[in-house]
Parts: structure tokens; C-alpha cells; sequence
């Protein structure tokens, strides 16, 4: 282990092993400073159910209801069955479910992993990501960044995406985590997409 500044930085067990389908690395800001969390996504065959869990708040939640009508918009886009809604069952997750979690910022880390699950893609496990969605697909800022990217580097993360909103807020970024980490600005959520899907498996 080595401290920078405070800052013990290790490979975080909620650190992924590996790119999977469906798990996306997601940075929360909490009253104790940043913290890097998994949100998981499973896509089943059903009617269209649509569940939540992990304690989450009703911003949260509408967050949530916003990345589904944004992947319905993008979904041919990407491979996915334009009527996924109605055959499929989604079930998000947020781990540690004992611990209440609320706000707009996990948008951005919802919708990709959605995409990912509906689509088969795995996702880069050396990336992590914040950021608020809009129903046309913009990425919108958020608070915390200088907590949460502290949290990403503490866990070993190579790249952040953050909102291009935040730009200016790459100042307050301690410099020795600034320089382990590379900082990709988005600006639509088809920026986070092309930063961290893999290719599609090849279908036999």
C-alpha cells in the first residue's frame, strides 16, 4: 500500500476483475467523501417488469425511470430488440442495500449498464463514471466530483467520465490524483458509450 496525501490507494474490492456485461463502475458522493459502488443490471425474459433496489431515493429512482425511455430512443442503435421493453424483465441494483442512496448523478452509470445488459456488450472495469442524463441524452453536471475521483484513484481506476459541465472543476482535483488519472469529458451519453463498451460477442 502507498498514501498519497492521505489517500491509501489499493484495488478496491468492489473493483471488478474483469469486463462483464452489465456492471458498471458508478461514483457516489457520501457525507464521509467519494466512494466508488458497482450497479449491476440483469436482463431477463418477461413482460417488462422494472424493479429497483439497493435503498434507493425517489430522485434516484426517477433517474432510473429517465435511462429506461433513453435506452427505448437508442436501443436500434445498438442492437437491442425495439420491443425489449415489453419482453424483457430489468432489475437494477445497487449493493449495499442497507445503505440509503439518493440523487441524479448515478444517470449516466444506469443507462450504461442497461445498455450493456440489453446488448450483451461488457464494459471497460477500469472506468468509472458520474453524471446526471437528460431525456435527449445530455450529460448534465453534478456536485462531489473532487470526493469521487478521489474514490476512483483510491480504487485503482485508470479513467473517469465525468459531465463536460465539470470542466471547471478539474482545478480542485488533489494534483497527485489528477495525474494517475485520465479524465474523459462527455457531453452526450453517447460519449460515455463509446469510451466503455466492448465490441458485441459474434453471434454464431
Amino acid at each position: 500500500l502507498k498514501d498519497y496525501l492521505g489517500i491509501i490507494r489499493y484495488q478496491d474490492d468492489n473493483a471488478t476483475l474483469k469486463d462483464e456485461v452489465g456492471i458498471v463502475n458508478g461514483l457516489a458522493w457520501t457525507s464521509l467523501g467519494g466512494e466508488m459502488l458497482q450497479i449491476e443490471v440483469v436482463s431477463m425474459t418477461g413482460t417488462g417488469k422494472f424493479v429497483l433496489t439497493g435503498s434507493l431515493g425517489d430522485v434516484m429512482k426517477e433517474s432510473a425511470r429517465i435511462a429506461l425511455s433513453l435506452v427505448r430512443s437508442l436501443a436500434s442503435e445498438y442492437g437491442i430488440d425495439s420491443d425489449f421493453y415489453k419482453t424483457k424483465d430489468i432489475h437494477i441494483h445497487f449493493p449495499e442495500g442497507a445503505v440509503p442512496k439518493d440523487g441524479p448523478s448515478a444517470g449516466v452509470t444506469m443507462i450504461t449498464a442497461m445498455i450493456s445488459a440489453l446488448s450483451g456488450r461488457a464494459v471497460r472495469r477500469d472506468v468509472a463514471m458520474t453524471g446526471e442524463i437528460s431525456l435527449r441524452g445530455r450529460v448534465l453536471p453534478i456536485g462531489g466530483l473532487k470526493e469521487k475521483t478521489m474514490a476512483a484513484y483510491a480504487s485503482g481506476i485508470k479513467t473517469v467520465l465525468i459531465p463536460k459541465g465539470n470542466e471547471k472543476d478539474l482545478d480542485e482535483i488533489d494534483s497527485e490524483a489528477k495525474a494517475g488519472l485520465r479524465f474523459v469529458l462527455c457531453e452526450e451519453i453517447t460519449d460515455a458509450f463509446h469510451e466503455v463498451l466492448l465490441d458485441a460477442p459474434v453471434k454464431e
